[in-house]
């Protein structure tokens, strides 16, 4: 796991060759990001790689690997919407505070914590300590059309 100190988030980025995707626009009738004080709310950001939705069901269709990456790019989702939309730069991150993961599943699957470890992890590797957080996985029935992981987040920026 890359975690220096010395290097910004955006060094971290170019580090491990990512660079964050477009922010998704909304799909229903609410806002990407809502800032109050130092707080960010990001609304849930679907499992999209290069515009593709990764869709399906753990226990069903879809694989743990498969949906952990899904659930990777669900969390470069939230650093997308976080620059673009709250207009504000990964340096200014003091802390993710917590995220809350949802992954479409049958109800006999329960490895959701382990499907959620990718977007913890790749947070842990862009902003090192300021990345770690609290978290809850859960398993639901389904996720807007038809996304394998949703991910929501609470992020406490700097003033």
């Amino acid at each position: 796991m890359t975690n220096s100190n010395a290097e910004s988030p955006g060094q971290r980025l170019a580090t491990l060759g990512i660079t964050l995707p477009t922010p998704a626009a909304p799909a229903a009738a609410y806002v990407p990001v809502v800032r109050t004080g130092n707080l960010l709310y990001v609304s849930g950001q679907l499992s999209i790689i290069e515009g593709k939705l990764i869709k399906g069901c753990l226990g069903k269709n879809i694989s743990i690997e498969e949906a952990q990456i899904g659930a990777r790019h669900a969390a470069l989702g939230v650093l997308a919407q976080i620059v673009t939309n709250a207009n504000t730069p990964l340096e200014t991150i003091v802390r993710i505070v917590k995220l809350t993961i949802f992954v479409a599943s049958t109800p006999d699957f329960d490895q959701q914590h382990i499907v959620a470890n990718g977007g913890s992890e790749i947070l842990a590797e862009i902003l090192g300590e300021k990345g770690q957080h609290a978290r809850a996985a859960f398993g639901v029935a389904s996720i807007p059309m038809g996304a394998a992981v949703e991910i929501e987040a609470i992020v406490e920026i700097a003033q």
